[in-house]
């Protein structure tokens, strides 16, 4: 695909896609345009069944196999998560102040808060709502201009450019979403208008406020690419596009497991310290007849590539950076290294993914974290740690992590797809 194509696809997908929920779900129809067939975690998983995947909640698993002979070829895992930073509504939101109707909300990962001031912005995640056979997910997208957290003016705060913003989670980001006296159910009757269901009916929900700009090209060239939630939906996206890419002929099992709550710690049932893919593997092993010893003998020949988005060098914060290791946006993958193991990347994993890169033809990078500054990490650690599984962490170049709109290069996408597609050929 041509690299503005695949710029172009990443956005629609992204766009479509302001929470877990919806990325999940919008990757599970471009799963079964393409072939694959979904599999409830509840029931058996089918024996010879080529090309399958469970979602659970925010998370999504897929896998490409030739049969039951893959097995002992081992498997090629590609790790991403569907969770980005932003504002989450409390459970109890219907507030307000001054002649404004508000929204109670609390800060989701690791936010720059400034980002999401004076920024229209949609409401979206899923809503749990009564039905008579017990409650029902339902997924909500209001795209439109909704909510807004106003600054304050200068002519109140003349310190600010001088002394820098200070915002407190609690007291400066409730945005205002309507005029009048607060209603106790507000929400719920809005949320109710947007289901078709009655307001008594909504029980309870995970819903999120997201930037409803879409994302856009940018520069005299038109080289890079702007968009909220690149980290992570890029590598979502681009696990996606290279598992459908896969020949699974003569080739490891193929897996991309896209996990949330990445941005909080991963620990929950769909994160990466969850259960979620080691009892995915077992089920395929077993599913095909293969025993115990046939799973783990499978996991010692395999390899996960952990996909993250990585700091490209910032050209006003140069001295923010490993000054032997500049990253530049449309220069190729990312391989991130860390020797405190904040980063999974050891030098057989290196040279794993560099070699994919090789085969596939596109350039590499490598990132080392500046060493007077904490690094953060991913769930490459969390991964190779639980299934014993070799595992090199990887990502796209970008500035602009955990803004409200982030940026990265126009090319990166496609390369990465690229990389991506040699390294599950094993």
């Amino acid at each position: 695909m041509d690299p503005r194509a695949s710029a172009r696809s990443l956005c629609a997908f992204i766009d479509a896609s302001p929470s877990p929920f919806h990325a999940v779900d919008n990757g599970a129809r471009r799963l079964v345009a393409a072939g694959w067939t979904e599999v409830r975690e509840s029931e058996s998983f089918p024996r010879g069944l080529a090309r399958g995947f469970v979602r659970r909640a925010g998370s999504l698993l897929a896998w490409s196999r030739d049969g039951a002979a893959a097995v002992g070829r081992g498997l090629r895992v590609l790790g991403a998560h569907t969770d980005s930073p932003n504002l989450r509504i409390k459970a109890r939101p219907n507030t307000g102040a001054a002649g404004f109707r508000q929204l109670g909300v609390e800060v989701y990962g690791g936010v720059l808060l400034n980002s999401w001031l004076d920024r229209e912005l949609g409401l979206s995640g899923r809503v749990m709502v009564r039905t008579p056979k017990g409650p029902e997910a339902r997924l909500v997208l209001c795209n439109r201009p909704l909510a807004r957290v106003p600054q304050l003016a200068i002519h109140l705060d003349r310190e600010v450019n001088a002394r820098g913003l200070v915002l407190d989670p609690q007291a400066h980001l409730a945005p205002v979403w309507g005029l009048g006296r607060p209603d106790e159910k507000g929400l719920q009757r809005f949320l109710a208008q947007e289901l078709g269901c009655a307001a008594e009916d909504v029980l309870s929900w995970d819903l999120m406020l997201h930037d409803i700009a879409p994302g856009s090209f940018l520069g005299v060239a038109q080289e890079m690419l702007c968009s909220p939630r690149l980290d992570n939906l890029c590598s979502s996206w681009c696990a996606l596009e290279a598992l459908a890419a896969h020949t699974p002929a003569n080739a490891p099992i193929a897996i991309a497991c896209l996990f949330d709550h990445e941005e909080v710690g991963s620990t929950s049932r769909a994160g990466a310290q969850g259960p979620l893919l080691v009892d995915a593997i077992e089920r395929l092993v077993l599913a095909e007849g293969g025993s115990r010893d046939d799973l783990h003998r499978a996991i010692a020949k395999s390899f996960c590539a952990s996909i993250d988005m990585a700091h490209a060098t910032h050209p006003n914060y140069r001295e923010k950076h490993e000054p032997d290791h500049w990253i530049a946006l449309n220069a190729g993958p990312v391989i991130k290294i860390n020797t405190n193991t904040r980063y999974a990347t050891d030098a057989e994993g290196e040279a794993e993914f560099q070699l994919a890169c090789e085969r596939a033809g596109v350039p590499v990078q490598k990132y080392f974290h500046r060493s007077n500054l904490a690094c953060g990490t991913t769930i490459g650690p969390l991964t190779s740690a639980q299934l014993g599984m070799r595992t090199v962490d990887v990502g796209t170049a970008q500035l602009s992590m955990h803004s409200i709109r982030e940026l990265c290069g126009a090319e990166d996408p496609a390369l990465m797809v690229r990389a991506l597609t040699a390294f599950l050929a094993g």
